[in-house]
């Protein structure tokens, strides 16, 4: 079982719809961890730690968001491991 971290841009409206949040849920449920970040320019910055397979995963479901969001662009690298304790939204 390989690990490794991504960190992603999401851009569209993905501000005051809950996205984070969202975000949040989804990669506790993949038992993933890492952070979601709003940007000033209105795009999130989600950062993603965990197994290969459920990162994967959770890139995926970022195209797609909570029901009110409307995602046009996800751009992800591959970064270096980080060590979180959980998933974080700030």
């Amino acid at each position: 079982m390989s690990k490794h971290c991504a960190n992603a841009i999401v851009s569209g409206r993905v501000q005051g719809v809950g996205f984070r949040h969202a975000v949040k849920k989804r990669a506790e449920e993949l038992s993933l961890t890492g952070r979601a970040s709003n940007l000033a320019d209105g795009s999130v910055e989600v950062t993603i730690c965990g197994e290969d397979k459920k990162v994967d995963q959770l890139i995926e479901w970022l195209w797609q968001g909570p029901p009110a969001a409307q995602v046009t662009q996800v751009q992800t690298e591959d970064i270096d491991w980080c060590e979180y304790s959980n998933f974080t939204t700030g």
